[in-house]
């Protein structure tokens, strides 16, 4: 089972929270596809800040989005400014199709990423970047799992799959220290895929880390 499915799929409610919590009725699609919208502009948009994950809020006319970033200045700016360049960039896309009079009430909130080496999205964009750029991909398996293991983490899995290094044929490439057991629920496993566009055609970079409990 733990092959098939999405790791945090598995894991919502004992250990991961859903990163969209509304109820809706009528408007179920509409909202749907409006917070598929709002999450890839972002994700666009902070780039740089190294955003990682956006969980989005709602109840009756108000909207919560939280954003957890690697470089939290970058998104606040200077006094401020940023987040209110944020806000409108985030109502211009909630307004796109409505009325001008369309003014939701909208809590930005900006966390910052504690452990970058332990968020598997933040690794998989790392390792996808660096397959663009044409490194070695054994120095960088090797390189970023020691990374990983030395923040603290249980175990990690890191796999690559498609034509690596400019291959005539497509393969798979894979590294794992530690422990990564993906049908035990109550361990937190960290899951991210991101594909890198080569000039020979998409790598997929998968990674699975296994973070270790949080401390209370």
């Amino acid at each position: 089972m733990g092959q098939k499915i999405n790791p945090k799929l598995l894991r919502i409610g004992p250990v991961y929270n859903w990163d969209s919590r509304w109820f809706e009725d009528k408007r179920y699609k509409d909202v749907l596809l409006e917070d598929i919208k709002i999450r890839k502009a972002l994700y666009q948009h902070l780039k740089l800040a190294g955003v990682s994950k956006i969980e989005i809020e709602r109840s009756i006319n108000s909207i919560r989005i939280t954003a957890y970033v690697l470089r939290v200045g970058i998104v606040v700016g200077k006094a401020g400014t940023g987040l209110e360049d944020l806000k409108k960039f985030i109502l211009g896309i909630l307004r796109d199709g409505k009325s001008q009079k369309y003014t939701p009430k909208l809590d930005i909130r900006i966390e910052p990423i504690k452990e970058p080496n332990l968020d598997a999205y933040l690794v998989a964009r790392n390792v996808s970047d660096q397959i663009i750029k044409r490194l070695p991909y054994k120095r960088i398996l090797n390189s970023t799992a020691e990374k990983i293991m030395s923040s603290g983490a249980k175990g990690v899995r890191i796999l690559l799959s498609g034509r690596i290094g400019g291959a005539e044929i497509g393969r798979r490439e894979k590294i794992q220290k530690g422990t990564v057991p993906l049908s035990t629920i109550r361990e937190r496993i960290s899951f991210a895929s991101v594909p890198a566009l080569t000039k020979k055609g998409y790598v997929g970079v998968k990674v699975w880390i296994n973070r270790p409990e949080e401390k209370s």
